[in-house]
């Protein structure tokens, strides 16, 4: 059995390993692979495993062998599911790796906002505490998260524990999902969008890219917000018009905004947030920690057991 990693550098830059795929067959591990290289290092595979490298139609066509994809994320749109659908092949995911690890990083990004403690640091590193006439000081606003209003829109698994976790440092948390009407959480009280723009003093995104709900984050909708609000992002980039997000920071239409996820990856140099007023942006790393990745790597290679048994799993083709 020939399994092919596309790009597992990501998922596994050596702090892993791959010992557990290689006792299933015979493998090639690429660090990275190009559009113009993929075919002919997949051409002899029977499974593949890989993230962001696409296989379209023609792709999928030029694989005579191809059985099985693991794709080692969730979202699985690299891949043409109709293809290989028609073509007999199996394509599974991984739903389930990351949710503390994302909802960790919403109050990573939103503490950073509420007490810029990455720039006292750097002014503390230059020398100003050294020189300054009082015991302390502060260049910015400190603000405490007690008795602030959470906004979660989308309340899936991560949507859910990032509202306990706003709990836990005393915040109040309202909801925004399409199907509020099929979940079960007393403590939450489920709102309107217009509402979750209008109320809310944080508002965290955790809801899949649709074409409903691509550019939600537009001038209109920032303009309901408080001047005093934060925008958490943690989920899809495309779900920000980044222009009007970028002028509702710089007018003080609100007040930040924590990003770590961008329409582009990597942004293009011209991204209006990277010069943007107290604008936080990670290289999308929510999903990164080690433990994640573990899990990540532990369910995509269960996924190609369960297929070699003939019980596939996490299927989506």
């Amino acid at each position: 059995m020939k399994i092919v990693v596309t790009d597992g550098y990501t998922l596994n830059p050596g702090d892993l390993t791959w010992e557990d795929l290689e006792i299933l067959g015979e493998c090639d591990i690429y660090e990275r692979t190009t559009p113009e290289e993929t075919i002919n290092r997949c051409k002899d595979a029977d499974i593949i495993v890989t993230n962001k490298v696409f296989f379209n139609r023609e792709i999928i066509d030029s694989l005579p062998k191809l059985k099985c994809i693991s794709v080692t994320a969730t979202g699985y749109n690299v891949i043409d599911i109709k293809a290989a659908k028609e073509k007999g092949i199996i394509v599974t995911n991984v739903p389930t790796y990351g949710t503390r690890s994302v909802a960790q990083i919403v109050f990573a990004l939103l503490l950073e906002l509420a007490h810029h403690v990455g720039y006292h640091s750097q002014t503390v590193h230059e020398g100003k505490w050294a020189g300054c006439d009082n015991f302390c000081y502060w260049d910015r606003p400190l603000i405490e998260l007690a008795g602030l209003k959470m906004g979660v829109v989308g309340f899936g698994r991560i949507g859910r524990t990032t509202a306990d976790l706003a709990r836990a440092f005393g915040m109040d948390v309202i909801a925004y999902d399409l199907y509020a009407d099929k979940i079960s959480s007393p403590k939450t009280e489920f709102v309107s969008l217009d509402e979750i723009f209008k109320d809310s003093d944080v508002i965290s995104l955790h809801c899949p890219l649709t074409p409903e709900n691509e550019g939600m984050i537009n001038a209109q909708n920032l303009n309901l917000m408080k001047k005093t609000a934060f925008l958490i992002n943690t989920s899809r980039g495309q779900l920000v018009n980044e222009q009007d997000l970028a002028d509702a920071l710089n007018t003080g239409q609100i007040s930040g905004a924590g990003l770590d996820v961008l329409s582009t990856e990597p942004p293009k140099p011209d991204n209006p947030l990277l010069s943007a007023k107290n604008c936080y942006i990670t290289p999308h790393i929510a999903w990164a920690t080690k433990s994640a990745r573990a899990r990540l790597m532990k369910t995509a290679i269960g996924n190609i057991e369960a297929f070699l048994r003939g019980a596939p799993e996490n299927v989506v083709s």
